[in-house]
């Protein structure tokens, strides 16, 4: 068929066509809103507070925790709510400014595309029973691919920025993630391996079936601790687990990983020239994307969703598969241990002192990639063996 045809074919059709790609859009649209509404403005604004509040007890500084609001005859610090409401303020009234000589373009783009980088892992987040946006069967591929998108969002941002602190913190981003990418990849590779599919969901089911340890079967439920993951190829993958949650301390720029932006060398590394809502974006990508690693955690090695709280609620109160109970339980397990480990993130960050990037590479390639394939050789040998 020549150009001729095919246009010919094809031209009338197209009104109906792009009809139908906006309204797939619109539809597409209305969840992610939704989404961002009740999920991820929610996790960032609660783990800014979280963080103000657990870094004020770490370094006993009251400030935090006694910062509140006084109106007329109202007076009481709130829990030190208040600076989270004057922080908010002071961001939405800041100047949304553009450096001199920077890629404005790239530079207004950047902060989005690192947002929307930690908003896509919301898509494959399972929260629960029948709570899970999508179920693609290639999830694991998909949150190691979606992860490195903030590299890409962090390199424009220091290269548009037209500051040579910026750029230095943007290459050290792209070095250290990259690097880091490796193991953390190993490491998700055990659950997979242990399930034989890439589905998140079959790697949660995998984990509420009775426990398998080195070829060994233990007649109890496996959603009573060990028939999780990190109990798997025991004690391999209890190494892999730590090393994957030290590969996203070091993806999300947690201390002391906090290299592409850190005060004391950069001033502030890529975000030097940002302010205002788009400084908040940053920030806001970050909570975000802390919550959705804890949680894809907690579903590749602590049984996601399934667990005492869920066992409970199915068999000890009786509730029906897919029913407002099985639903609930199933929840209440999935965000006690994300939260669990969210809060070690900010506990590692207010502990820990920060790294130099040779020891952080060394990190890296001298360590972690090598245990890291040494544990996923374990565990496909338990694999066979289970």
């Amino acid at each position: 068929m020549n150009l001729r045809e095919l246009l010919t074919e094809h031209l009338p059709q197209m009104p109906e066509a792009i009809s139908g790609i906006v309204m797939a859009l619109l539809l597409a649209l209305i969840p992610a809103l939704l989404v961002v509404a009740a999920v991820v403005t929610p996790v960032g604004l609660l783990g800014v507070y979280a963080e103000r509040r657990l870094s004020g007890k770490i370094q006993d500084r009251s400030g935090p925790n006694r910062v509140g609001i006084s109106i007329g005859p109202i007076k009481h610090h709130l829990w030190g709510l208040g600076q989270s409401v004057a922080d908010g303020l002071k961001l939405l009234g800041k100047e949304d400014f553009v450096p001199p000589g920077g890629e404005k373009v790239l530079f207004l783009i950047a902060p989005l595309i690192v947002f929307g980088g930690s908003l896509a892992l919301f898509a494959v987040l399972p929260f629960g029973p029948n709570l899970v946006g999508a179920d693609p069967n290639v999830g694991i591929f998909y949150v190691l691919s979606i992860g490195a998108l903030e590299v890409i969002g962090v390199l424009m941002a220091g290269w548009a920025s037209n500051n040579k602190w910026s750029l230095i913190g943007a290459m050290r981003e792209v070095a250290q993630v990259g690097s880091y990418e490796i193991p953390m990849g190993i490491a998700a590779l055990c659950p997979v391996l242990m399930t034989g599919s890439l589905r998140l969901s079959e790697i949660i089911s995998r984990q509420a079936a009775e426990p398998v340890i080195w070829g060994v079967h233990i007649p109890i439920p496996g959603e009573l601790f060990l028939g999780w993951n990190v109990f798997a190829a025991f004690p391999f993958n209890i190494i892999t687990f730590v090393i994957f949650y030290i590969c996203c301390l070091a993806n999300l720029k947690r201390a002391p990983f906090d290299l592409p932006e850190c005060e004391s060398e950069l001033v502030a590394g890529f975000l030097t020239e940002y302010s205002g809502m788009r400084w908040g974006l940053f920030f806001l990508g970050e909570y975000a994307a802390m919550f959705a690693l804890s949680g894809i955690g907690a579903t590749l090695f602590l049984g996601g969703w399934t667990g005492p709280v869920h066992y409970l609620a199915v068999h000890g109160f009786g509730a029906a598969p897919g029913g407002i109970g099985d639903i609930v339980g199933g929840a209440i397990e999935f965000t006690w241990k994300t939260s669990l480990l969210f809060i070690l993130m900010i506990w590692v960050r207010w502990t820990l002192p920060r790294m130099r990037l040779d020891q952080v590479m060394r990190l890296c390639y001298k360590y972690l990639v090598p245990a890291a394939m040494v544990c996923m050789l374990a565990t496909a040998a338990a694999a066979l063996l289970g």
